[in-house]
């Protein structure tokens, strides 16, 4: 049970945190070009680490990328109901870029590093 919750519980409470951003009406800093250019940096690298912490939860680097393109896809459907927000198939695919990103250095790490897996 506990190396469950030691190898799960980054991931849930990563998932929880991305969905909570996800809620919010408007994340815009008025910043014009550069709001764009950083919550589009965002994403990639709030789904970079999602991507790293299944990595660790799985083991399975083709399965954390599934599962967390998954979540992208289900992120912007949340968001689709969100006012002020809209669901967006370009932020899915910088969502993915941050993800196989993520995923392939998350791997490469674990695997250099075989005694900081947890469980």
């Amino acid at each position: 049970m506990q190396a469950a919750v030691r190898r799960w519980g980054p991931v849930v409470a990563w998932a929880a945190a991305i969905f909570a951003f996800s809620s919010i009406p408007s994340l815009g800093t008025g910043l014009e070009t550069w709001d764009f250019v950083l919550r589009k940096i965002a994403h990639a690298t709030e789904f970079a680490i999602l991507a790293a912490l299944l990595v660790r939860a799985l083991r399975d680097t083709g399965w954390a990328i599934a599962i967390a393109i998954a979540y992208a896809v289900s992120d912007e459907i949340h968001q689709s109901f969100v006012p002020g927000r809209q669901a967006s198939p370009w932020d899915v695919g910088i969502d993915s870029v941050g993800i196989v990103v993520g995923a392939v250095l998350a791997s490469r790490w674990w695997r250099d590093h075989p005694s900081a897996r947890a469980g």
